[in-house]
C-alpha cells in the first residue's frame, strides 16, 4: 500500500512509526513532517491545511490511504476533498468533525443526544459571560469555542480570575477561536483519555491513557497541549470501559450519523470519571496527542488494516486490537515559556542518541538547521517515550533517556504518570 500521512507532530511521528512496521506498507510519504519523520519515510513539504497541495499529492504517489493527523486538517475539509475525489481517507469530515471544531456544537450535541456532560452556556460576548457566572460556582470552567491547539481551556479558581479569562478570550487571546466562549460547570473526579475507531457505522475501543494537561508538576500552571500521558491508566476499569462505550461512544457515532456526517476515523473522548460516571469533557476528532505516542507503544496489532477499515467501511469485520502486556510513558519536552511566548531556534543536543531498546524519542516542534543540528520551535519539541513491564519501570528508562538529552533552554515535569504511582 501507499499511504499518505498528513501532519508534523510528535503524534504523526508515533502514527508513522507504527505504519512502517506494517507488513501491508509499499510506500510512505508524510507531509510536510517533521526530522524525526524524515528518518523513517519520505517527507515533503506541502501543507497541512493546503487541500489542493495534499489533493496532488495523493495523486502523485497513488495513494491508496490517506491518513489525517492534525485537528486542522479537519477543521479546513480535508477528508471532503479526499472523499469527492474517490480517495480512501482515515479522518473525519469538518461537519463530523465539529465535535472537536466547535465546543459551542459539542454541547448542543450533547443535549441533543442524551451524552452526560457538564451543565454549560454558550457566550457570545464578554458581557453576556461575565453576566452568566452567576449561574455556576467557582472553580469556573471558561473555554475558546474554536481550535486552540489545546490550550483554549482556563481553570479560574475565583471569579476575578474567571473574569479575566473571558476578558482574555474576547480579547483576542486565542484569536478567532475565542470569538465565542462555553462556561463549564466544574467537574470532581479523575480526568482521562478514551479513544475508538468509528467507519461512520460501526464503532470499536481503541485503548486509553491519561494525560497531563498543566505545565508543571503537580499539576500547577497553565494548561498546555498536553506534558505527558501514560497507558494503561489505573483509572479505566472495564466497567468504566464499557460504560464510556455505551454512554458516549456509541450515541455519538450513531448520533453525528443521523445528522448527515458519518464519522470516520478516531474519536478521542476526553472524560472525567465521577461518582455519577462518566461525562463528557470534549471529543477531539483525532488521536490525542501526547496519548497517541504512548498508545503505538503499546499497540501489539497492525495498525494499517484498522485505518483501511475505517476508510472503507470494514471496521465491523476487524478483531479487537491485541495490546502488549506492558506499560508506556511519554515525557514531553517544551521550550521554556510554553505554553506562552517561548523562543525559538534553540540546539538539541542528544535527542538522535541510542538511548535503548525501549526507548523511542518522537518529534513533535523541532528542525534541522543547515549545519545538521536539531533546533527547537516554540512549543512542544520533543516526547520522549518509554516501555516496561510496569509504570515505574517505563518512567525511569523515559527519564533516564531525558536526562541525557542536552537542552539547556527546554522544560519538562518530573511527575508524569504520579496518580498510577
Amino acid at each position: 500500500m501507499n499511504i499518505l500521512l498528513v501532519g508534523s507532530g510528535g503524534r504523526e511521528h508515533a502514527l508513522a512509526w507504527k505504519i512502517k512496521q506494517s507488513p501491508l506498507l509499499t510506500r510512505l510519504v508524510a507531509t510536510p513532517g517533521n526530522p524525526g519523520m524524515a528518518a523513517l519515510c519520505e517527507t515533503r513539504a506541502v501543507a497541512a491545511t493546503d487541500l489542493a497541495g495534499l489533493l496532488g499529492l495523493a495523486r502523485e504517489i497513488a495513494a491508496d490511504l490517506v491518513v489525517i493527523g492534525p485537528e486542522m486538517s479537519v477543521a479546513a475539509g480535508l477528508a471532503d476533498a479526499l472523499n469527492d475525489a474517490g480517495i480512501p481517507c482515515f479522518g473525519p469530515t469538518a461537519a463530523a468533525g465539529q465535535l472537536e471544531s466547535s465546543k459551542a456544537f459539542t454541547k448542543a450535541f450533547a443535549d441533543r443526544h442524551r451524552l452526560p456532560t457538564a451543565r454549560y452556556k454558550t457566550c457570545e460576548n464578554a458581557a453576556e459571560a461575565i453576566a452568566a457566572l452567576a449561574i455556576f460556582q467557582p472553580p469556573y470552567v471558561v473555554k475558546a469555542d474554536g481550535l486552540a491547539a489545546g490550550k483554549g481551556v482556563v481553570i479560574a479558581q475565583d471569579r476575578a480570575a474567571a473574569e479575566a479569562a473571558i476578558d482574555d478570550a474576547f480579547g483576542g487571546g486565542f484569536g478567532e477561536a475565542g470569538s465565542r466562549i462555553v462556561l463549564e460547570e466544574y467537574l470532581e473526579g479523575e480526568i482521562g483519555s478514551l479513544f475508538a475507531l468509528s467507519d461512520g457505522e460501526t464503532s470499536m475501543v481503541f485503548g486509553w491513557a491519561q494525560d497531563h494537561k498543566r505545565a508543571f508538576d503537580g499539576e500547577r500552571g497553565p494548561n498546555t497541549g498536553g506534558m505527558g500521558a501514560y497507558s494503561p491508566a489505573p483509572v479505566f476499569t472495564p466497567e468504566l470501559v464499557e460504560q464510556v462505550r455505551t454512554r458516549l461512544v456509541e450515541p455519538a457515532v450513531r448520533g453525528i450519523a443521523s445528522e448527515g456526517a458519518p464519522y470516520r476515523g478516531v474519536l478521542f473522548v476526553e472524560l472525567m470519571a465521577t461518582a455519577e460516571g462518566p461525562k463528557l469533557v470534549e471529543f477531539n476528532a483525532r488521536f490525542g496527542d501526547p496519548e497517541c505516542q504512548v498508545l503505538m507503544l503499546r499497540l501489539e496489532s497492525d495498525l494499517v488494516p484498522y485505518l483501511v477499515a475505517c476508510a472503507n467501511g470494514t471496521l465491523g469485520q476487524m478483531p479487537p486490537p491485541v495490546w502488549r502486556d506492558a506499560a508506556a510513558i511519554c515525557v514531553v519536552l517544551a521550550a521554556k515559556g510554553y505554553p506562552g511566548k517561548a523562543p525559538g531556534g534553540s540546539v538539541i543536543r542528544g535527542a538522535d542518541a541510542d538511548h535503548g531498546p525501549d526507548v523511542v524519542v518522537f518529534h513533535a516542534g523541532a528542525s534541522r538547521g543547515e549545519d545538521g543540528t536539531l533546533r527547537a520551535g516554540s512549543g512542544r519539541a520533543l516526547n520522549v517515550c518509554a516501555l516496561g513491564p510496569d509504570l515505574r519501570q517505563a518512567k525511569d528508562r523515559a527519564y533516564q533517556a531525558v536526562a541525557a538529552i542536552d537542552w539547556p533552554e527546554g522544560f519538562h515535569r518530573t511527575d508524569i504518570g504520579w496518580r498510577a504511582l
